[in-house]
């Protein structure tokens, strides 16, 4: 629950942000000169590019998250299994080890969309990010029956 408040607050800002840059653009735009309109144009930009952004990710993130209520009601969510340092850290050698049978398993079942929910949650625990989500992405392509390219 603290996840999804931090990312509301954090969307709010930054639409309150994008209201703020647009509006600055606006003004620049109805300056009516070359220069203030060139640069207008461009302020005008960057809230759709941000806004495009914000959208793209809390798609991701609304699809990733009814996977894993899907996958806790099958009840096969992965079990916390890792080893932690005393200061509550994963410990690399045990986040390696899981990752190592979450591969296993996807290269097994290379369709099953909850292997790849399950490998993308090993990336995530050995701090690989990217290809955290990657896999995630994959595995929300095939819950949809869309065509993954490998």
């Amino acid at each position: 629950m603290r996840a999804k408040i931090s990312y509301a607050i954090t969307a709010a800002v930054l639409v309150v942000y994008f209201v703020l840059v647009g509006s600055r653009g606006v003004m620049l735009i109805q300056s009516g000169t070359v220069i203030t309109v060139t640069f207008g144009v461009a302020v005008l930009i960057l809230p759709v590019i941000g806004v495009w952004f914000l959208w793209k990710n809390t798609q991701f993130v609304r699809k990733a998250n009814a996977l894993a209520a899907e996958l806790d009601a099958e009840g096969g969510l992965p079990v916390d299994e890792l080893k932690r340092t005393p200061g509550g850290r994963i410990d690399r050698d045990s986040a390696d080890e899981v990752f190592a049978r979450r591969k296993a398993e996807t290269e097994a079942s290379p369709d099953d969309w909850r292997s790849w929910f399950r490998l993308a949650v090993a990336y995530h625990d050995a701090r690989d990010t990217p290809r955290a989500r990657k896999a995630m992405q994959r595995a929300i392509a095939l819950h949809e029956g869309r065509t993954v390219e490998a």
